[in-house]
């Protein structure tokens, strides 16, 4: 996965279907992924997503799921059913819940001949910081919540992790395998304000360090040109993909 357009997730969180299939069509050509998440599909349910995928594109569904181990299973088949790319399920809720979820995509792929999607376990929120674990009783710092975490969705057969760019290093060394997916969210570009994002570095910033993908929201869907914005992002996933190449090869 090294095309700079697969690397770039948009998400489209707005409030409305029609709004969402207009951010798509001006969109398509140069974003990879769209993903999907509560507020959207709250608003417009499972049929949006069908049809965004019976476009041709790629969808992550960004639903976090956490609830019992078989509730879980049960919503991650029917996320594989909808078509989608990835999903996301909260790694807190632990590891029977993971394993579970992980099982059950695998047998509804293989009985009904469908695509499996990319599970992700969600580590910690870009939103949430010291103070946000104090307040749950945690008295460890994001940096070893997340180290666990991630541990623990590689255990339970997740293909990878959502997590703050602050945590790809962290997570690369305790997850050696180079396919463990990391997805980081919440990002900007170097000159955007990071808005309620606390945990949070630049698209360029998370490429070298190492996030396979990068999702980035209001600074395109906000942007008087959503397409140029977005192409705008291509560049800075470009340079940074070039400059991690180059820094490869200097010390291969």
């Amino acid at each position: 996965m090294n095309d700079v357009k697969d690397k770039l997730i948009v998400a489209l969180d707005v409030d409305h279907a029609s709004r969402a299939l207009e951010l798509h069509e001006a969109l398509c050509e140069c974003v990879g992924t769209f993903k999907i998440g509560m507020q959207l599909f709250t608003a417009a349910g499972p049929d949006l997503v069908r049809k965004i995928v019976s476009r041709g594109s790629r969808v992550f569904l960004d639903l976090k799921y956490h609830d019992i181990p078989n509730t879980v299973a049960m919503a991650a088949i029917e996320a594989t059913r909808l078509g989608v790319s990835m999903f996301n399920i909260h790694a807190a809720g632990g590891g029977e819940m993971m394993k579970r979820a992980s099982e059950a995509v695998a047998q509804v792929s293989a009985r009904e001949g469908l695509a499996r999607p990319t599970v992700l376990g969600v580590t910690l929120l870009t939103s949430a910081d010291q103070e946000t674990l104090q307040q749950l009783g945690i008295s460890d710092g994001p940096a070893q919540v997340v180290r666990r975490l991630a541990a623990l969705a590689k255990s339970s057969a997740l293909d990878g992790v959502v997590a703050s760019a602050h945590e790809i290093k962290i997570i690369r060394d305790e997850v050696s395998n180079p396919e463990f997916v990391i997805v980081c969210p919440g990002m900007r570009s170097a000159q955007d304000q990071s808005d309620d994002q606390r945990r949070t570095m630049s698209i360029g910033e998370a490429i070298r360090a190492g996030a396979d993908y990068v999702v980035v929201g209001r600074p395109i869907l906000n942007a008087a040109d959503p397409g140029k914005a977005a192409l705008s992002f291509h560049e800075e996933i470009r340079q940074a993909m070039m400059n991690g190449a180059a820094v490869n090869q200097v010390t291969a």
